[in-house]
C-alpha cells in the first residue's frame, strides 16, 4: 500500500468512527430512500418528527410551516362547528397532507 493510499484509508478510517459513534446526525444535503425502503421505528418511547412547534415539516412537496395553531373545541351551534372544520382543513393543506 503506498504511504497515500494508508493516509486515504486512515482519514476513511477516522470520519467512519466518528459517524458510527455519534448519537446524532446532521445532513447538509437530500437524504433520500430507494423505493420500497421504509423508516422503522422503536415500540416503546415513539419518535417524533419536530421538537418544537416552531421547527417546520410539510409533506408532498408543499412548502414547509410550523405547527398550527390549536383548534378550539367548537359550541353547538353550526358556524362554529364550520369554522373549527376549517381550520383544520387549512391545517391540512398547509402542511401538504391533503391538496
Amino acid at each position: 500500500m503506498t504511504p497515500e493510499q494508508e493516509r486515504l484509508l486512515n482519514e476513511v478510517k477516522e470520519r467512519m468512527d466518528k459517524f458510527e459513534s455519534s448519537n446524532q446526525y446532521s445532513f447538509d444535503r437530500l437524504v433520500r430512500f430507494e423505493d420500497g425502503k421504509n423508516i422503522q421505528t422503536g415500540r416503546t418511547t415513539g419518535t417524533k418528527f419536530g421538537t418544537a412547534t416552531d421547527q417546520k415539516l410539510s409533506f408532498h412537496g408543499v412548502t414547509p410551516v410550523v405547527q398550527a395553531g390549536a383548534i378550539s373545541s367548537p359550541a353547538a351551534e353550526v358556524g362554529a362547528l364550520k369554522t373549527a372544520v376549517d381550520a383544520i382543513r387549512v391545517a391540512l393543506t398547509n402542511n401538504g397532507t391533503t391538496g
